[in-house]
């Protein structure tokens, strides 16, 4: 089942123990370049098939990975895939950058 973390609780956690999640943004690289976020790894779902048959070698699929997108739309269907191919620790960003950018750090550019 696909785990929520709110964007107060991932700036919690960013600032505490941001290396030992695996993070993860699946937004195009025209929004990653408007506003991103330090430690993500960008992977956009327009790359997919380039990087979807080597998900398990990018990222261990028994540590705990948190996925982000603008909204959070794209980041719960990317939460969804990434179970089915047996990561066992997924969570979805609620409210994607957009919500980090409201709540959490206003200086953030949002779009």
């Amino acid at each position: 089942m696909l785990g929520q973390i709110t964007v107060v609780e991932l700036a919690q956690r960013l600032a505490t123990e941001a290396d030992t999640l695996q993070l993860i943004d699946v937004r195009e690289p025209e929004e990653w370049a408007i506003a991103h976020l330090p430690h993500f790894t960008p992977l956009p779902l327009s790359a997919f098939p380039q990087w979807s048959p080597q998900i398990c070698q990018l990222f261990d699929p028994d540590r705990e990975t948190l996925v982000l997108c603008h909204h959070g739309v794209r980041s719960a269907q990317m939460g969804h895939w990434l179970i089915q191919q047996g990561f066992r620790n997924v969570k979805n960003i609620v409210g994607g950058i957009d919500a980090y950018a409201a709540v959490v750090d206003p200086t953030l550019p949002r779009y």
